[in-house]
């Protein structure tokens, strides 16, 4: 597919626009007050059940529908499943190689460290948000490629978990250095991670795009995001409720990505 086709100037527009959801996330801690922790709880929950529904329903299912056209059936839904555990697996191994630091969004834990304490913890944050928006970026821009039906709903969830990963990254720098520009650039610099990793995926890829390939893609796709949501969005939307926050926020977020799909098969 030619690098400079409408299709996939689309899918990195796509991609681009979900990372400056970091932004807005880091803008938050400057500008604005902060969200309450039970809207927090409840957009983070909502962006967990819309990733997950679209991972099990729609990604996997192109993973297997891509391995099915190059083989068969059997082979197909085998390669696919296969595909979707081994992405599960691969953000596991960067899971345990730089761990994501859940915790550096409360303002009440930051105001205790000092000054230098609370700049390296930025600096930290930043790089491990970083390192894990990578295959972020590569999940929009691919499922944006093959459809709009698939990516746009993933960008939106996506773009929803990215604004707590912008307040996490600029709290604890502009607590240290009261500098507005240095915590809005470390947010922006983050979120440039994800067209980044879309931009590298898709220059090596590009020239061997097959249905074999586009089916290890969304398999491996299709499990980091089921893991992401399990392991970060979830857990810490638990952490912020005070009610249940959390299951309505995934139900509805799980309703609001069916319900879209749905919609979108009529505007084809």
């Amino acid at each position: 597919m030619d690098f400079f086709s409408h299709q996939v100037l689309i899918a990195f527009l796509v991609t681009i626009l979900a990372s400056l959801a970091t932004v807005v996330g880091g803008a938050s801690v400057l500008f604005f007050k902060q969200p309450s922790p039970r809207l927090l709880s409840f957009g983070l929950a909502f962006a967990g059940g819309a990733m997950v529904y679209v991972s099990l329903t729609e990604i996997l299912n192109k993973s297997i529908d891509s391995f099915s056209a190059g083989y068969n059936a059997q082979i197909g839904f085998a390669l696919g499943t296969f595909s979707f555990l081994l992405g599960i697996l691969l953000v596991i191994a960067l899971d345990r190689l730089v761990p994501n630091p859940h915790e550096s969004i409360d303002s009440g834990q930051v105001e205790q460290h000092s000054q230098k304490s609370l700049y390296r913890t930025g600096l930290l944050t930043l790089f491990a948000i970083t390192a894990h928006n990578f295959p972020e970026g590569l999940a929009t821009f691919f499922a944006t490629l093959e459809s709009s039906t698939l990516g746009v709903p993933l960008a939106v969830a996506i773009a929803i978990h990215n604004i707590p990963e912008g307040i996490a990254i600029a709290l604890p720098v502009y607590m240290a250095t009261q500098n507005k520009a240095l915590a809005l650039g470390a947010s922006f610099i983050s979120g440039l991670a994800e067209p980044i990793g879309a931009l590298i995926g898709y220059s090596i890829l590009a020239p061997f795009m097959s249905p074999v390939v586009y089916g290890c893609v969304f398999g491996l796709i299709g499990g980091v995001m089921v893991f992401l949501a399990l392991d970060e969005l979830l857990p810490a939307a638990k952490r912020y409720a005070k009610g249940h926050e959390t299951v309505y926020g995934l139900v509805t977020g799980m309703s609001t990505l069916a319900l879209s799909l749905v919609m979108f098969q009529f505007f084809q």
